[in-house]
């Protein structure tokens, strides 16, 4: 192991994916070249890199998931697939000369802040173990929600003698074909790789805890005619776009009943693809909808007229070398597959982050994790976050895009009133994450018992961490709003000129 030389930076983006390329784009934008993002995988994509499994698609229409200012007009399917959407990032990666500022293979270690020298030093590590070190005025967390792997707390995990892997990690290097597969876990990954490999598989069976809502989503892939349509006339695709935001805007606050109800309705329909009635009983959901994840597909639901695709609903007991015991009944397989998902309320904290008078983020956190606007969390100066605690919401890349136009105005005040730092008030923290607890708990369909726990709360008190609770059109109007109070400010001791 050798430390490098220490380096400097004006900003330390964490993570390539989509929310580091925004911001990055925004900050070539605005003529700001000095900042380098800290990647651990070999590409940029985030999310739609690491993800791989076979049927990846996105659940929200691709006219409205992709960024405002870099328009596709021949997106493949109305929800396009990973490989697609990988494409695209990878050409906004390169329109925009993002990828020489990227660090691939890079983990971030520890991230502190220096009170003396007002400076957040970032130790990594890459390649060999080799150590650096980066010193930065201003750092950006964009880890979002999807990065940090859930495994079941099922003994005997690593005693299985067969193949197993992560749905979240791919392994395409097992071969399914007449194999005899488990899959733990069913839901928003597990919907969309059942079906495809039910095709080959010798036998599948699908351990399932609760039944989930699945509702419709058609995506047969568009005609060469609508294709040229859109490419002849990019306005449709911007009204089309327009058109999809409003209904996401109006669903995603999940309080319109008669919304809700036609959704279960259509939910109940979906089910009925299922022939077998018991089967069907098995798989019918007892909570509301929208009180976990919405599932969305037209595709799960049949497999289970397959003769090669069996549900279990039996409680897990343990992994053997041989296979899965559920309630005392022994299962063989060659192949066990976890699609349990991610520690979606870890955010930043899964970095040894260390503010202020020394303190921890996790310290700070042991409620569960909280910020303003989901961004800046007191006592943590010139650190922002995308994708951070309660910002779940909607169409997550035009999410992005209001939260990087925030940070570009604090930005843009820093170097204005040449600030050596800015930190959240924590009054001004705490009253907006009180309103924020109060508004999330009025949306009636969270406060159901579905086990969805692990998704949405963090801490002690079971705070909701993730879900922003109005519109995104509520977010905007919060993210627009002037604010020259929020924040406590100390002006710069030396000279900025190295961070400008």
């Amino acid at each position: 192991m050798t430390e490098t030389t220490v380096t400097r930076r004006r900003l330390v983006l964490i993570g390539a994916g989509s929310a580091g390329l925004c911001m990055a784009i925004h900050l070539k934008k605005a003529g700001i070249e000095d900042f380098v993002i800290l990647e651990k995988g070999t590409g940029v994509g985030g999310t739609w890199y690491h993800n791989t499994y076979p049927g990846a698609e996105c659940d929200v229409q691709s006219h409205l998931y992709q960024f405002s200012f870099e328009q596709k007009n021949d997106w493949s399917q109305p929800y396009a697939g990973q490989k697609e959407i990988l494409g695209y990032l990878n050409h906004c990666a390169d329109t925009y000369d993002v990828r020489r500022h990227v660090q691939f293979g890079t983990t971030v270690e520890t991230a502190t802040w220096d009170e003396d020298a007002d400076l957040w030093r970032i130790t990594t590590v890459k390649g060999e173990g080799d150590v650096e070190t980066i010193e930065c005025q201003v750092l950006v967390s964009c880890l979002g929600m999807f990065n940090h792997l859930k495994w079941p707390t099922i003994p005997g995990i690593e005693d299985f003698g067969g193949d197993f892997f992560h749905s979240a990690r791919w392994d395409h290097d097992i071969d399914l074909k007449d194999k005899r597969v488990a899959v733990i876990g069913l839901a928003a990954s597990a919907i969309q790789f059942t079906p495809e490999i039910a095709k080959e598989v010798g036998e599948l069976v699908l351990y399932q805890r609760t039944a989930n809502w699945v509702v419709p989503k058609e995506n047969k892939p568009h005609t060469q005619e609508t294709l040229e349509k859109f490419c002849t006339d990019p306005s449709l695709v911007t009204k089309n776009r327009d058109e999809i935001y409003d209904v996401w805007n109006s669903l995603c606050t999940f309080t319109d009943k008669e919304l809700l109800s036609q959704i279960e309705d259509t939910g109940m329909e979906n089910l009925s693809l299922v022939n077998d009635p018991e089967l069907r009983e098995k798989l019918t959901p007892h909570h509301p909808f929208g009180c976990k994840r919405p599932l969305f597909s037209t595709l799960y639901y049949p497999i289970f007229n397959q003769d090669n695709v069996e549900l279990v609903t039996e409680d897990i007991d343990q992994v053997t070398p041989t296979g899965v015991v559920s309630e005392g009944n022994a299962r063989e397989f060659d192949v066990i597959i976890y699609a349990t998902g991610f520690r979606t309320t870890r955010y930043l904290a899964a970095v040894e982050v260390t503010g202020s008078n020394g303190v921890n983020i996790k310290d700070a956190w042991e409620d569960g994790p909280q910020a303003y606007l989901g961004m800046s969390t007191t006592g943590f100066p010139n650190l922002f976050m995308l994708y951070g605690p309660n910002t779940n919401q909607g169409c997550i890349l035009l999410m992005l895009e209001r939260q990087v136009e925030y940070i570009m105005r604090q930005l843009g005040r820093m170097e204005d009133q040449k600030l050596a730092w800015i930190d959240i008030r924590k009054d001004v923290m705490d009253d907006f994450n009180v309103a924020l607890q109060e508004s999330l708990g009025k949306v009636e369909v969270w406060q159901a018992e579905c086990g969805g726990d692990d998704y949405y709360r963090a801490g002690p008190n079971k705070r909701m961490v993730t879900n922003w609770p109005g519109t995104m059109d509520a977010f905007t109007d919060h993210i627009r709003k002037a604010d020259p109070d929020t924040y406590n400010i100390e002006v710069s001791r030396k000279n900025t000129d190295a961070w400008v």
